[in-house]
């Protein structure tokens, strides 16, 4: 019987062992660094892919200077680029001009990032990352310093969009652009009503009067249409001259309660050329390093209008029609800002109109009527504008005035009126139709007792 015996085995080299253990060994450690938070691995091969864009990015700014450095050399020897360098693969805001170069916070931010320039923005409009205050008051960026030699760069006006001011109330936007002539063709209309009751007599016990009760209802409607020329005398000023022509129309309805109930009604109108304005307005600073723009303004009232006193009347001294102008001469010198703050602009106003007072010298049945002085006014406004989009904007505000009393001679009696506060509450929208027309609507509602109920006012700017 043949017996088999196990063969003996084979010994391992001991270097095969050292390999076997030593790779077991890698592998664990190569697979606690892969898996385990935070590993050395993953951190290197973040390191080395910012190092990388770092490089990346630095190779690409190189050779974008060194592409301006070409350009420059080849403008300086009066010849065209060379071939290989097209003067489109430099970044425009890279571009050095004659004097110091001005950059905006969100173009160095972009170049650092290595983004591509954006494109010029139309006429008007602010550049992407470019806020209203590097934008004239004409809508135009703001210009480099000229060459040496060059004449002198007229100064920045307001620096805010135009699409922002459009809609802000009259009086108070930017000025028209240095040699242009502009006519601003508008209509208005005012509704106003007032109701006064009055008793005249005595009351015996609460409820049973004695005398006569009178009630009041007055409704006033004025139709205002203006033609107004405003021209820019230079960069900081510009004068206006505006040309109304008014209609009017009241109603008023008196109704007595004696025996029996009396109505009266009076319907009286009128209308012809109110009194006409010139102004003068000037922008004091250029609105530097974030500043409100204030702008100062002065203008001037004539008494073109049919006053109160040259109407004509009855033997009783009603009105046989309305006045269209005030009958005085008046002064107004104001000042107002604007403050750009995107995407809006902060506006506000503060004026003075004084009235000259006038010497009469007429009768009215028995009265002698001497001097007049119509109260002076005391105003002032706040709000805002507000654009949506390039060509819709709209604006906010309030304004207020303080009317002092009208101090009158009558007899050689000095009599003082009540003092009047009005103030209303201003809504503005403005849509531009083309370069040169826009579409303009303001509102107004009257929140105080002696103001108006509503006033609206439509205007059609041109601009020649």
């Amino acid at each position: 019987m043949t017996q088999h015996r196990p063969s003996p085995r084979r010994p391992e080299p001991r270097g095969a062992l050292a390999n076997g253990r030593s790779g077991l060994l890698l592998a664990t450690v190569a697979a606690g660094a892969l898996l385990g938070p935070g590993g050395a691995w993953a951190q290197d091969g973040d390191l080395a892919a910012r190092v990388a864009r770092l490089e990346a990015l630095v190779v690409e700014q190189q050779k974008r200077i060194e592409a301006q450095d070409a350009l420059l050399a080849q403008r300086a020897a009066g010849t065209t680029p060379p071939a290989g360098i097209p003067a489109s693969d430099v970044d425009g805001r890279w571009r050095v001009e004659n004097g110091p170069a001005l950059f905006a916070d969100s173009d160095m931010n972009a170049l650092r990032a290595g983004q591509a320039a954006p494109s010029q923005p139309p006429p008007g409009q602010a550049a992407p990352g470019q806020s209203a205050s590097q934008l004239t008051a004409n809508g135009q960026p703001l210009q480099t310093p000229a060459p040496a030699g060059a004449p002198p760069v007229e100064p920045p006006l307001l620096q805010a969009r135009r699409e922002q001011l459009a809609a802000i109330p009259e009086g108070v936007a930017v000025l028209t652009r240095p040699g242009r002539l502009t006519v601003d063709l508008s209509t208005e209309y005012t509704r106003s009503s007032a109701n006064r009751l009055v008793f005249r007599g005595i009351e015996i016990v609460p409820g049973v009067q004695i005398g006569v009760i009178e009630a009041n209802e007055a409704d006033r409607d004025t139709g205002v249409a203006t033609v107004a020329a405003k021209y820019g005398v230079n960069s900081r000023m510009e004068v206006e001259l505006r040309a109304p022509y008014v209609w009017r129309n009241d109603t008023i309805t008196t109704v007595q309660q004696r025996d029996e109930a009396v109505t009266r009604t009076i319907d009286l109108s009128g209308d012809g050329i109110g009194d006409v304005e010139g102004a003068i307005r000037y922008q004091i600073n250029g609105g530097e390093r974030g500043r409100p723009i204030f702008i100062a303004a002065l203008r001037v009232k004539s008494d073109t209008g049919e006053g109160p006193f040259d109407i004509p009347r009855d033997e009783f001294g009603v009105a046989r029609r309305l006045a269209t102008g005030s009958g005085f001469w008046g002064v107004e010198p104001s000042v107002s800002f604007l403050y750009p703050s995107d995407p809006a602009v902060i506006y506000g106003s503060l004026s003075y109109f004084a009235h000259l007072p006038r010497d009469i010298n007429r009768m009215e049945g028995d009265v002698l009527i001497g001097e007049v002085d119509p109260g002076d006014a005391i105003g002032m406004s706040i709000g805002f504008g507000f654009s949506l989009n390039p060509k819709f904007s709209f604006s906010l505000g309030y304004k207020h005035s303080y009317i002092r009393p009208t101090s009158s001679e009558l007899n050689d009696l000095t009599e003082k009126s009540d003092s009047l506060q009005v103030g209303a509450l201003q809504f503005g929208l403005s849509y531009l139709l083309s370069e040169r027309f826009s579409l303009n609507g303001n509102f107004e509602f009257g929140v105080t007792e002696d103001a108006p109920d509503m006033r609206f006012v439509l205007r059609v700017p041109i601009i020649f």
